[in-house]
């Protein structure tokens, strides 16, 4: 089965909590602290990998996860890092944030490597603390949570060339003449239930992709059909190759087929209309096949090349590759999204807080003041002192009294719930 969409949580390691600990060393009555900090977390990363054609890895492997950072020792020995956890994608995969739709990457290239959730910060160990005014502290933080997110990831292959056209046009008989894929190939419509790729060598050194997209029909842009499922697969690539079924039938017009495809293309994504498009006309074996060449040349000879060919017979296909060669080298690739429209992962600078009321208890929230609290231990009598002057120094406290707190009033931070007193 062939998967090119896939919805993934993921969350990165916490990172290992600091410790509290002191120098027992003999003859030495008070030796100094000496506790060790926390070893960071594991990140989640997207690696591109040339070799993979599919997501469906992640159909079986929903929920990531990432592990914990180690925690601190005595001795000031550090805890270690936890590895970062890989994922391996295609080329081609789009990245995005599924709750916001924000754009986080485009992996295009083999070894791309993109940071989707980051691992938290080791907690620091009490030899951290050691101030003039507090040469012997007894406080150490825990290891800050990692990020999570849902992504939404999509396969948009990489190809050259995209070969499109009406169910049972020959794009699934040209591919396996030309190249070494093998699709599957019957006299009847939607053969084709996946994309499929192929690698054209014209000699030594010189070849292409080549992308057969699944038969589309009118209204492809609407669901109809089974177009509509791998129209994304067309996008990247720098040239269409329109495959024509030029055999006689009645009530045939093969110019109306012909805009029938393009209009479900402009349809789809007005972009694909700027894209180079030359005409393969196939099945030029059959008798009666010259009369529809000649009706498409005097209608469409001016504004497209056609290339009369027979994948089946294998007749003129060298003029036509040669021909897709050459186009490939004048024309560069474009990419799906520019540089602005990815989010470029920084370190986020933190909301600092922000003050709510929820049935008559004072909600305080932030990014900055709820890590605060995540990397509080509050089993620590010091712990929780250290907590407190960071509400004070933070503002929190004075932003309280402005709201209109009263002694005696509920604050709730997290999952914590105290009341504010003098």
């Amino acid at each position: 089965m062939f998967y090119d969409k896939a919805k993934i949580y993921v969350k990165a390691g916490i990172g290992g909590n600091g410790v509290v600990a002191f120098r027992r060393e003999k003859y030495v009555p008070e030796g100094g602290p000496n506790g060790g900090d926390g070893g960071d977390g594991g990140s989640v990363v997207l690696v591109g990998d040339k070799g993979l054609r599919t997501l469906v890895d992640f159909k079986y492997k929903p929920h990531v996860k990432a592990k914990k950072g180690e925690h601190g020792q005595g001795k000031g020995r550090h805890g270690k890092k936890a590895e970062d956890n890989i994922l391996m994608v295609p080329l081609g995969t789009i990245v995005r944030d599924f709750d916001t739709n924000e754009l986080i990457a485009d992996v295009t290239e083999d070894g791309q490597r993109v940071v989707v959730a980051k691992g938290g910060r080791g907690g620091r160990g009490n030899a951290r603390f050691v101030s003039a005014k507090n040469r012997v502290p007894m406080v150490a933080e825990r290891g800050e949570p990692g990020e999570e997110v849902t992504l939404f990831l999509e396969l948009k292959l990489l190809a050259d060339v995209g070969l499109i056209g009406m169910p049972n046009a020959g794009k699934s008989t040209l591919i396996s003449v030309i190249s070494a894929a093998k699709p599957k190939i019957a006299d009847y419509p939607f053969t084709t239930l996946k994309p499929n790729l192929g690698v054209v060598s014209i000699e030594v050194g010189n070849s292409f992709v080549v992308a057969d997209i699944p038969g589309l029909i009118e209204g492809a842009h609407q669901g109809l059909g089974l177009g509509h499922e791998f129209l994304r697969h067309i996008e990247r690539t720098r040239i269409f190759v329109h495959v024509l079924d030029m055999s006689p039938a009645e009530d045939k017009n093969i110019v109306e087929i012909f805009n029938t495809i393009n209009k479900e293309l402009v349809l789809y994504n007005p972009k694909l209309a700027n894209k180079k498009q030359i005409i393969a006309a196939n099945k030029m074996d059959v008798p009666g096949a010259e009369d529809n060449l000649e009706i498409l040349k005097k209608e469409l000879g001016e504004q497209y090349e056609i290339f009369s060919i027979s994948a089946v017979a294998g007749m003129g296909l060298k003029p036509l590759l040669g021909r897709i060669s050459q186009l490939i080298d004048e024309i560069e690739p474009e990419p799906l999204h520019t540089e602005d429209e990815i989010k470029v992962f920084t370190e986020p600078a933190l909301e600092r807080f922000i003050i709510d009321r929820e049935d008559g208890i004072f909600v305080v929230r932030g990014k900055e003041i709820e890590r605060h609290f995540a990397m509080t231990d509050f089993n620590n009598e010091e712990g929780v002192k250290r907590f407190q002057r960071i509400l004070k120094v933070m503002g929190v406290e004075s932003a309280l009294i402005e709201e209109g707190i009263n002694y005696g009033d509920f604050v709730r931070i997290g999952d914590l719930e105290f009341e504010f007193v003098e």
